[in-house]
């Protein structure tokens, strides 16, 4: 998939493989699955992790069966919350201008749109334009539209 950075995700090991790194965790990025019924159906992390200025870049996605459910945002919300709890003051991100579902994700996690960057995002041989959205540690949390649980 040309989103994925060119990552190999032509048979099950292939995909483990990548999964299997993209979820490590380190001192720069953490990952996490997002769930339903027991199946990873999408992910949710924090990379670019900066303790000097205390930021980082959120990024999630879903597959499209899980779309509209929520899963996104109260994700978003969960890993703000432990972002913050980490010392982390700033965190930041951004979605293709194509993407207004991603958008409204970001909104509802509270985090707010601050512009627009030209051609950022290069996904095979097409550029795209991204708002970039930030929350801040010390702006009001929005309310939560539901519980998840977070296991690291």
């Amino acid at each position: 998939m040309i989103q994925f950075g060119g990552a190999d995700l032509s048979s099950v090991a292939a995909a483990e493989a990548f999964i299997a790194q993209s979820l490590r965790f380190d001192e720069h990025g953490k990952n996490w699955a997002i769930v339903e019924d027991g199946i990873a159906v999408g992910n949710i992390g924090a990379s670019a992790i900066e303790f000097r200025h205390e930021t980082a870049w959120m990024y999630y996605w879903l597959s499209a069966a899980a779309r509209g459910k929520g899963y996104a945002g109260g994700a978003l919300l969960a890993v703000s919350d432990w972002a913050f709890e980490s010392g982390l003051h700033r965190l930041e991100l951004g979605h293709r201008l194509n993407n207004p579902a991603s958008c409204r994700v970001a909104i509802a996690a509270g985090f707010r749109a601050e512009g627009i960057e030209r051609e950022k995002l290069r996904y095979g041989s097409d550029r795209y334009d991204v708002e970039t959205h930030a929350r801040l540690a010390t702006d009001p949390a929005p309310a939560a539209p539901f519980v998840l649980s977070m296991t690291a």
